[in-house]
């Protein structure tokens, strides 16, 4: 993982009320604050929910991520929300490209560079997220897909912002469906998308970004994912719903 921090994201998703919320950020709070900590930690609740959690968080090390945003900073985009009302609301964060807003909302690798744009003009850090789906995978076609979504989500970018990103490889065949890439499939990933950035972008910012696992991530495999030499943290669904499993997802302080 050379120098990089690891980093654990919690995705809510379209889950929990305000008062469900607030609940299980303070669960999560309590937790954090008995715990030596080797990661930055951050959660992922609704639009509704993000001021809420942000009061109930503040002060600990949790960041609050917003789990999409406009590119727009305001006008007639009735639904939506700009990454400035996220982060006036206590986001320091958001999730951009998601699978889930690719699939069922049609988000292009365009769209969501335009919007880390934002989200960085914002004061926002986004996670971009990129991943093949099964069909993808079983046609051997998993490489040239994520290689292409990571030069689409980048493009554009401010350069000196470049080494502040993360991205987090998700293989959509994964995600909410208990199926886990092997280590060596997720290492494979990573090290290809690690790869990818050094060619365009230098191995200096290359090895500053940082690049997550997302799928069916759990605590019986969190730990072999970690260990792994470019996976650097982890964007979790399911298991961030509850305090204890989300909380043993977090590494300790290494020993020394």
């Amino acid at each position: 993982m050379a120098d990089r921090h690891p980093l654990i994201a919690g995705n809510w998703k379209m889950n929990l009320t305000v008062d469900e919320a607030v609940d299980l950020a303070a669960k999560i709070r309590a937790g954090i604050a008995e715990r030596t900590v080797g990661a930055d930690v951050v959660v992922g609740p609704t639009d509704l929910c993000v001021e809420a959690v942000s009061r109930e968080l503040k002060g600990t090390i949790v960041g609050v991520a917003g789990q999409n945003m406009h590119k727009e900073r305001s006008g007639a985009y009735t639904g939506e929300v700009s990454g400035e009302m996220l982060r006036a609301a206590g986001a320091n964060w958001v999730i951009l490209g998601h699978s889930e807003r690719r699939q069922y909302f049609g988000e292009t690798d365009a769209g969501v560079a335009a919007k880390a744009v934002s989200a960085l003009a914002a004061g926002l850090k986004p996670i971009l997220c990129v991943g093949e789906t099964l069909e993808e995978r079983e046609s051997g076609r998993t490489l040239e897909v994520v290689l292409g979504q990571v030069d689409g989500v980048l493009a554009g970018l401010p350069e000196n912002e470049l080494a502040g990103l993360t991205l987090a490889y998700e293989p959509v065949w994964a995600i909410g469906t208990g199926l886990t890439a092997s280590n060596e499939q997720a290492q494979e990933v990573h090290g290809a998308i690690r790869n990818r950035l050094a060619t365009n972008l230098g191995s200096a910012i290359a090895e500053k970004i940082r690049i997550l696992y997302g799928g069916s991530v759990k605590p019986d495999n969190v730990a072999g994912l970690l260990a792994l030499q470019d996976v650097d943290g982890a964007l979790v669904g399911g298991a961030s719903l509850d305090a204890e499993s989300f909380l043993s997802l977090i590494p300790p302080l290494p020993s020394t």
